[in-house]
């Protein structure tokens, strides 16, 4: 994936905001699109947005739609109406992974939690593996809170940088029920 929005002759890092904990899909499309910016995480997309109206950051990348669920909200409407400036905007892959605490089996895991987004994304995998969605605020979150946790019955739908940042075992990659699973993240500036 190409990095985007960088400006001409601009060398000196900023920092980007992103909503969620790092190891979120968000955390790796700054790290990935934005690699000269310092990622920077917050708890909503509310409070990113804020942070780029104050000046806090110097941009902000949310993501507003998926190939497989549509308009990503709240997110699509904060962005429409926040009154800041889009950009660029890129499509990027996502690719689900199903972890949980260090030794525990599939056979074990009664919930996974992540944001609903993201289990919009693979609710076939889920029922086919009667395995019960939570939501959660946000995916990486959602495995931090399973490794704090540390019940074997519990497992989180994130990206595998959240297993490793977290130190969970994944269970099973590529959950998505589409192949083809993208996400489209508008790149603002205020």
């Amino acid at each position: 994936m190409e990095a985007v929005g960088r400006p001409e002759g601009d060398d000196a890092p900023g920092r980007c905001a992103y909503q969620g904990a790092p190891g979120a899909f968000s955390h790796e499309a700054v790290i990935d699109l934005r690699p000269w910016d310092v990622p920077v995480a917050y708890d909503s997309f509310d409070a990113a947005l804020d942070a780029l109206k104050s000046g806090e950051v110097g941009c902000a990348l949310i993501p507003v739609e998926n190939t497989t669920i549509g308009r990503v909200e709240p997110a699509a409407s904060l962005v429409e109406s926040a009154g800041l400036t889009v950009v660029s905007d890129a499509w990027r892959p996502i690719r689900l992974a199903l972890m949980a605490p260090q030794g525990a089996r599939l056979g074990d895991v009664k919930t996974a939690e992540s944001h609903p987004a993201a289990l919009g994304q693979c609710t076939g995998t889920l029922t086919s593996l009667g395995i019960q969605p939570v939501e959660a605020f946000d995916t990486a979150g959602a495995a931090r809170a399973v490794a704090e946790a540390a019940d074997p019955t519990r497992a989180a739908v994130a990206p595998t940088r959240a297993a490793e940042v977290y130190e969970l075992s994944i269970l099973r990659n590529d959950i998505q029920d589409s192949a083809d699973n993208r996400t489209r993240f508008v790149l603002l500036s205020a």
